[in-house]
């Protein structure tokens, strides 16, 4: 088993390997290379299956968090705020017949 330093290159990590790593390995630059790490990757809970993702993060819908802070209980439900009455254009006129 060969490992290899993760390193930081700029704002990213990188995987350095030397010539003769390389070499032993018969890769080259530009090569697409598949890394397995030594952690587990923890199960995706099954209420989150076939979630879409952007960048390797889950996207969640508005639904989907209000769904959670439900199952989580009164205390994870945020405070009704009362900004007062309406005005300007906050004003709705549902009869206005523009």
């Amino acid at each position: 088993m060969m490992e290899a330093k993760v390193i930081r290159w700029g704002d990213d990590l990188a995987v350095r390997l030397s010539s003769a790593e390389a070499e032993e390995l018969g890769i080259r630059e530009g090569e697409t290379v598949e890394i397995v790490s030594k952690r587990p990757v923890p199960p995706e809970p099954q209420q989150w299956a076939g979630r879409r993702y952007v960048n390797g993060l889950p996207v969640y819908t508005l639904e989907d968090m209000v769904a959670e802070m439900r199952r989580l209980g009164p205390d994870f439900e945020p405070p009704t705020v009362d900004w007062g009455p309406d005005v300007g254009s906050e004003i709705i006129d549902d009869d206005d017949s523009r």
